[in-house]
């Protein structure tokens, strides 16, 4: 038994000895949360421009047009400016704003999103996607803690390859609809939409094993808005799941 035990100490040594940043997940998490609430002032902050038929709005939020709005191209500004200051520690205090200024704008740039999805699905399947958010959010944050490196390592190489093929099936949508109207249907929607969600659980589950091993204590900022990434894109794409699931019904 002294020798068992001796032996599961040296195990777990040497675990928390990888850890580069063993605080970082709880010093990140309330940034998190705020950005979180930024991003929903935004969309809110969107929704009520829709709402009360501004002429900016409809400039702003046209979904052709609002790739290439002053939204999208300030959002993408502000998001490598953040990433670069929210990486140095010793910029802190510069990334704080950025990051609060890149959450508003996501939240603006989900409008177009939001605003289809309640269209479709009603209040409702904005509610639902949030809640399943969330519920991942907690779920991942017991269970992501606990992961092996066995089974870490293994999850992040399956999401770093679906990653890339979900871009790529992302890719084929947009340049087939460009030219084919109604290129994939629902069909392709659903698949898209479904993989993505079901690549972002996993994300959601492997960031609480790989921000650890990533990140400093004081980098927490950059561990934040990587974490963040990860459960907008897991909203998004449970949203794409509920307005794909709404239109089939409907057919």
């Amino acid at each position: 038994m002294p020798a068992q035990s001796n032996f599961q100490d040296a195990i777990r040594e040497a675990q928390a000895s990888a850890l580069v940043g063993p605080n970082v997940v709880d010093k990140a998490l309330p940034f998190v949360g705020g950005g979180m609430v930024l991003t929903a002032v935004g969309t809110f902050g969107g929704l009520s421009m829709i709402s009360a038929g501004s002429p900016l709005a409809a400039f702003l939020f046209t979904p052709l047009l609002f790739i290439f709005s002053p939204v999208s191209i300030a959002w993408l500004v502000v998001f490598f400016v953040a990433q670069s200051q929210a990486g140095n520690d010793k910029k802190n205090s510069t990334a704080l704003p950025l990051l609060a200024l890149f959450s508003l704008l996501t939240g603006l740039m989900l409008t177009v999103l939001v605003s289809t999805a309640i269209g479709a699905a009603g209040i409702g399947g904005v509610g639902t996607a949030a809640l399943a958010t969330g519920a991942t959010f907690l779920i991942a944050s017991v269970y992501g803690r606990r992961m092996s490196d066995s089974v870490g390592q293994a999850l992040g190489q399956v999401v770093g390859l679906g990653i890339i093929g979900l871009l790529i099936a992302m890719v084929i949508q947009l340049v087939g609809g460009l030219f084919l109207p109604g290129f994939g249907g629902t069909g392709f929607e659903l698949m898209i939409a479904g993989f993505g969600t079901v690549l972002f659980t996993g994300a959601a589950f492997l960031d609480f094993y790989t921000m650890p091993r990533t990140y400093r204590d004081d980098q927490y900022l950059a561990g934040a808005l990587s974490m963040y990434l990860t459960y907008i894109n897991l909203f998004i794409f449970i949203l794409r799941l509920v307005i794909a699931l709404s239109g089939s019904s409907r057919d």
